[in-house]
């Protein structure tokens, strides 16, 4: 998942601030900047790998997936039982017997076509749904951290597609940012577990 950063410009602001002449600085100023950086990062792929709620989703669109799966085999094969029981009877069947059951036939498969699609397009409407929902939860938890920290900005890194070639792992903040995530999850969760409790006792 791409967190959607301006990665670029935030090298550029990591190289102007590297470029620009060192004025001198007390320890207690060294100490503050060494513990508060300007800028972190986040692993992207470790946040989806241990963010308890993206693996609650993956989860159930999985299983929503297979589901409709099995249900759009049963149809197939339903509807191929027809076609073979019609090429068995067609013999026996006049003209116009053949031609009504044939044009029925033609029907139904387009409606299994046009239903195979529409089941995907679904699939795909709602996982960029829930990706959204993710986004939103990190970035508002990435703004409050932000501010408590007095981040500038916060860059996401991921193997293999990164504007961050190497950095520092005291900048990664990735292991507080999921732990916080996965904290307010499960409270979320716990708290949707009472209603439902208290729903089934009314």
């Amino acid at each position: 998942m791409t967190l959607g950063l301006a990665a670029a410009s935030a090298m550029m602001v990591a190289c102007n601030q590297k470029d620009s002449t060192p004025t001198a600085a007390s320890p207690a100023t060294e100490t503050t900047t060494a513990a508060n950086p300007d800028i972190v990062y986040v692993n992207s792929d470790s946040l989806l790998a241990n963010y308890e709620y993206f693996k609650d989703v993956r989860s159930r669109l999985q299983k929503k997936a297979e589901q409709k799966e099995k249900d759009l085999r049963t149809q197939a094969e339903s509807f191929q039982k027809e076609v073979q029981r019609f090429q068995q009877n067609a013999p026996t069947m006049t003209q116009q017997q053949a031609q009504a059951t044939e044009q029925r036939l033609m029907q139904k498969q387009q409606q299994l076509q046009a239903l195979q699609q529409s089941s995907g397009n679904e699939l795909m409407t709602e996982e960029s749904e829930e990706m959204n929902k993710i986004y939103d939860r990190v970035e508002e938890y990435l703004k409050q951290l932000s501010t408590e920290q007095g981040y500038k900005m916060v860059l996401t890194y991921q193997r293999g597609n990164s504007a961050i070639l190497y950095g520092d792992s005291t900048l990664d903040v990735t292991k507080e940012v999921v732990d916080a995530l996965n904290k307010t999850y499960e409270s979320e969760k716990a708290e949707a577990d009472k209603k439902k409790e208290a729903e089934k006792k009314k």
